[in-house]
């Protein structure tokens, strides 16, 4: 089975966090979760955004996610794919070239990349969508446009895949972006 690491960070999307997670590793993959500036066996918040009738989704306290590796150990040739989720983190992470350098080794070296919701923001900000067709949540559609991507809007429950990146707008697409992201693995 592959071997997949997930960067993730406070107030990442919690089921966006965990249900991929928790997934992977039932179908026997193992998932390195990492968030920079922090250790294995250290807690991130997560937050929950739900989609309840208002212009866009809300936002609540989540649980407590433990990590179980050491962002400052992780090289990109370590790993079969990379899982991106959405959420509040990747508004941060993104500003941290050790992250988008690391994404860009994945994308060098043609591996399995799978992103949801805001996720995408982490793909804009490393450089790595220009001419690609790809989705996020519908309010990250200007980021795809500005950095050269092409933005497919689709259901909330659906996923697409171009080469060896696999999007998603939100957490209902679980099951699609996991199915089309597994293929790849």
């Amino acid at each position: 089975m592959a071997k997949i690491l997930m960067i993730t960070g406070d107030f990442v999307e919690d089921y966006e966090n965990m249900v991929p997670y928790q997934a992977l590793i039932a179908m026997g993959h193992e998932v390195h979760a990492v968030c920079p500036e922090k250790r294995a066996g250290d807690f991130i918040a997560t937050s929950i955004h739900d989609f309840e009738g208002d212009q866009t989704y809300t936002e609540k306290r989540g649980h407590n996610f433990q990590l179980n590796a050491d962002f400052n150990t992780v090289k990109a040739d370590q790993f079969d794919g990379l899982y991106l989720p959405g959420g509040r983190s990747p508004e941060y992470l993104r500003l941290d070239q050790r992250v988008t350098a690391l994404i860009r080794a994945f994308f060098a070296a043609n591996k399995p990349v799978a992103s949801i919701c805001h996720g995408i923001q982490l793909l804009t900000a490393s450089h790595v969508v220009e001419g690609r067709k790809l989705t996020a949540y519908p309010a990250c559609k200007p980021e795809v446009e500005m950095a050269g991507g092409t933005y497919v809007e689709i259901p909330l429950d659906q996923a697409i895949t171009d080469g060896q990146l696999v999007t998603a707008p939100a957490w209902p697409a679980h099951p699609a972006m996991l199915s089309q992201f597994t293929r790849l693995l």
